[in-house]
């Protein structure tokens, strides 16, 4: 018996393939398990190592111990996703987000990519559009690529997600160009962060679930960067979609659209009732796993345990004695 069974009650490793190759990702591996609060959900990507997993393993635990704080509503609007593919699969990708007023395009640059700019604004004339750079570019590469953005589609742009990775290009680039500035990377990468001068180099705070460590501490994270925030999510599963849901709805403000429809990447989600969208909106509910999608889409044993070692591996650097004495 695995010797963590107890805390980790039923864990079960999925392994969902996408619809698209996403982020380098075309199936997704993710562990559940269950606690006294309900179902949560042990997912970073495998390339993390034992540090920058950490956090997603206290999200995941606060999720299946912990209650969910007040919300302060119900439902949460959503943005659309598109991924870099072909322009003849724009349609088959947005129409899973019916009723999304807002799209997140994921690009390299304006020479590849504005194809898919103008194809979502062929599928939706109306569509806010965010880009997603996850911080590919350097200062020049920036300030030419959003120019000739700009210049070509004008001001549909809500804002630019990580154009960059280093904080002294963001404060030049802010400088500089008329479209709002999103970190991710930058938040996700420092959590430890004074964020005192966020206000210098962003506009908007993309916040996660499980990178971030959970509700908790992503709301004390919100307040310390004091920026409006995009909750937004990490190719989850609908389980630790629903607690991406919860901490979006304990916001007292909330000004955008969120991240939180990235389950219509998959080929199928694991939960059953499954997440609908309507209208552009998700309703916010705890989520539990279906069993026959789990034996569907159950990952091979030697993977199960590959996670159960991950976790092991974080357990064991002093993580487990801290959270038990919590």
């Amino acid at each position: 018996m695995w010797h963590l069974a107890e805390i980790f009650n039923d864990l079960t490793v999925v392994a969902i393939p996408t619809r698209t190759n996403f982020r380098g990702v075309s199936v997704r591996e993710a562990a559940l398990f269950r606690g006294p609060a309900g179902w949560s959900e042990f997912s970073p990507f495998v390339e993390y190592n034992v540090a920058e997993s950490e956090p997603w393993l206290v999200a995941a635990l606060e999720g299946a111990y912990k209650p969910w704080p007040e919300l302060m509503r119900n439902t949460i609007g959503i943005n659309a996703t598109l991924p870099k593919v072909e322009i003849n699969r724009v349609y088959e990708i947005l129409r899973r987000f019916p009723g999304a007023k807002t799209v997140k395009i994921k690009v390299d640059d304006f020479e590849s990519d504005n194809y898919l700019v103008e194809a979502a604004l062929d599928f939706n004339p109306d569509f806010k559009i965010r880009l997603d750079v996850n911080g590919g570019w350097d200062l020049e590469t920036a300030l030419l690529n959003l120019y000739n953005y700009y210049l070509r589609f004008g001001k549909v742009f809500e804002y630019i997600e990580q154009p960059c990775l280093e904080i002294a290009d963001l404060v030049k680039l802010k400088k500089e160009i008329p479209i709002k500035i999103a970190i991710d990377e930058s938040i996700r990468k420092g959590l430890n962060s004074d964020f005192t001068s966020a206000k210098d180099f962003a506009d908007v705070a993309i916040i996660k679930w499980a990178p971030c460590g959970g509700i908790s501490r992503a709301n004390k994270l919100i307040a310390k960067i004091g920026l409006p925030a995009v909750i937004s999510s990490a190719l989850d599963t609908g389980i630790g979609i629903s607690h991406g849901l919860a901490l979006a709805a304990s916001q007292k403000e909330l000004n955008f659209e969120c991240g939180l429809a990235t389950t219509s990447l998959f080929v199928s989600d694991v939960v059953s009732p499954e997440i609908e969208i309507t209208a552009g909106t998700i309703a916010v509910k705890r989520t539990e796993p279906d069993e026959d999608l789990i034996n569907k889409y159950s990952a091979a044993p030697d993977r199960k345990i590959w996670w159960q070692k991950r976790i092991e591996q974080i357990w064991d650097t002093g993580f487990g004695e801290r959270w038990q004495h919590e």
